[in-house]
């Protein structure tokens, strides 16, 4: 495809980094579950609770990471998504969402949200974007989404006024009650073109009711909320959307590919749905805006 790799925009002045590496945090637990290298001792201890509540943690986050690739390559080479705003994007881990979508469509343009400081300090070495498109971070809470609305990062990067993939994956069970969820995503995509498309995955309480409530607990021990949800409690969050086929499923089931083989710990059960069914407690789904 040629041309110079065009560097991510960044928001806000450069400022001292407080790491906060004392606790865990989402970001750096999701990253140790991936067996990346961008975490903390707090981190990792969280990450060994993690996977003893829930002993497929790190086959749900390979599973959580395949779908994400599939789901974007659908929305760009399917749905023809030119555009597309991932909040809660983690630790930048290649291949990460631009270069899926820039591989389709290398005039993609893509805007990173996330609040984790160590996000920041990695985003402008690793968010590097096809010349042809537009690759922009910027740190903000997904709390405040009238705060990410009026980013003029967001602006300078993105049109509003044209289909935008809303991506918030395995995000929501982290935002604080007091901060409403269902408002938070219903803000956002309020403000979004006819013809974008929402993409969630959030943690299945009813498909590890005892491992949910564990790690709710060790959440809660360390300073963070955690919130698991059952199916049609992450339902609501696709209201007024019209859901793309197969619908709300646990992730290695939403459009299975070769990918699947690889992140599966059994690829014959994994590709027939027999008895690793519910091996990702988590729930998946893509919904799109209509007119």
């Amino acid at each position: 495809m040629g041309g110079t790799p065009q560097r991510p925009e960044r928001a806000g002045p450069r400022v001292p980094l407080d790491l906060r590496t004392d606790r865990p945090h989402a970001a750096r637990v999701y990253d140790v579950l991936l067996g990346g290298k961008t975490n903390y001792s707090s981190d990792r201890a969280m990450a060994e609770q993690v996977v003893a509540n829930i002993p497929s943690a790190r086959r749900t986050a390979l599973a959580n990471r395949a779908f994400i690739h599939r789901a974007t390559r659908y929305l760009a080479a399917e749905a023809g998504i030119r555009q597309f705003l991932d909040i809660g994007t983690g630790i930048p881990t290649s291949p990460n969402l631009h270069e899926i979508a820039q591989d389709v469509a290398p005039d993609s343009r893509v805007v990173y949200v996330d609040n984790d400081p160590i996000v920041l300090a990695h985003s402008r070495a690793l968010h590097i974007g096809h010349p042809s498109g537009r690759t922009a971070y910027m740190e903000a809470d997904a709390a405040d989404p009238d705060a990410i609305l009026a980013a003029p990062v967001l602006h300078d990067t993105l049109d509003l006024g044209r289909p935008v993939a809303l991506s918030m994956c395995l995000l929501l069970h982290w935002l604080p009650a007091e901060s409403d969820p269902y408002a938070v995503v219903r803000r956002l995509t309020g403000e979004l073109a006819p013809g974008s498309h929402l993409v969630i995955t959030h943690l299945a309480r009813d498909l590890d009711e005892s491992g949910s409530g564990r790690l709710e607990a060790d959440f809660e021990a360390s300073g963070s909320q955690l919130k698991a949800r059952t199916k049609d409690e992450v339902a609501r969050f696709f209201d007024g959307l019209s859901l793309v086929e197969p619908g709300i499923v646990v992730p290695h089931r939403w459009r299975p590919g070769p990918v699947l083989e690889v992140v599966g710990a059994n690829a014959t059960t994994a590709a027939t749905g027999t008895d690793e069914e519910y091996a990702a407690p988590v729930w998946a789904g893509v919904a799109a805006k209509g007119g």
